[in-house]
């Protein structure tokens, strides 16, 4: 029998009817339209950063914990654990430069966080500030190329099919090389920090922008090839 994982939108759902709210009332405590949570709870629009940081500081939740089903139980040792990644049943998240879905949102304290990432940025001075964070992290160049930035080395460009592993507190960039359109990457980030998938999406969201339309996720590879021959 195929696992279902929980969508943004029923994880949404879920924490509204424990605490028996009824959509006006979660709109009226969090700040966002009515019409928009219920597009979200029917998986018919996504969140971008900025109204999931808006949601979980009304409901002074921490964002791990909107994108994890409650426990139910005391948690028994890490031990034996199993999930099946689809992209469509990843968690999205929308910034200026990336459109990142967060893989296997399921799992609890992950020790690594696999993240597979639409690159859009063209220039390192349209990315803006280099960003910083704890751990480790490998990058596996899906469709490419793309161009590496890091604070101590020389840029460095990447084909379909290359890869490369940084320490993650070093300064680091990832945009689309002049005469590109998109890129799409998948990376896997470490660290001994039990909330780096929080730490992550609340770092990676800055100037995110207003809500787009949901993207269907089939699309998410193809779209620059498609581009280049039209």
């Amino acid at each position: 029998m195929k696992q279902t994982h929980p969508t943004l939108g029923a994880l949404l759902r879920s924490l509204r009817m424990r605490n028996d709210w009824t959509l006006k009332e979660m709109s009226d405590r969090t700040g966002i339209p009515l019409s928009t949570l219920s597009k979200v709870e029917h998986d018919r629009l996504t969140l971008t950063y900025d109204k999931l940081l808006q949601l979980s500081r009304r409901l002074n939740l921490r964002m791990s914990e909107l994108f994890s089903e409650p426990e139910t139980a005391a948690e028994a040792p890490i031990t034996a654990r199993r999930s099946i990644g689809r992209l469509e049943e990843a968690i999205r998240v929308n910034t200026q430069n990336y459109d990142y879905y967060y893989m296997c949102p399921e799992l609890r304290r992950k020790r690594m966080v696999p993240v597979v990432t639409r690159i859009r940025a063209k220039t390192v001075e349209e990315f803006g500030e280099l960003v910083h964070h704890p751990g480790e992290e490998y990058i596996y160049v899906l469709e490419g190329p793309i161009e590496i930035h890091t604070e101590f080395y020389d840029p460095v460009t990447l084909q379909t099919g290359e890869s490369i592993y940084i320490d993650s507190t070093m300064g680091h960039a990832y945009v689309v090389p002049e005469g590109g359109l998109e890129a799409v990457v998948l990376g896997v980030c470490s660290s001994a920090d039990e909330d780096l998938m929080e730490s992550l999406i609340t770092l990676h969201g800055d100037g995110a922008p207003e809500e787009p339309p949901a993207r269907p996720v089939r699309r998410l590879m193809g779209n620059r090839r498609e581009a280049a021959a039209r």
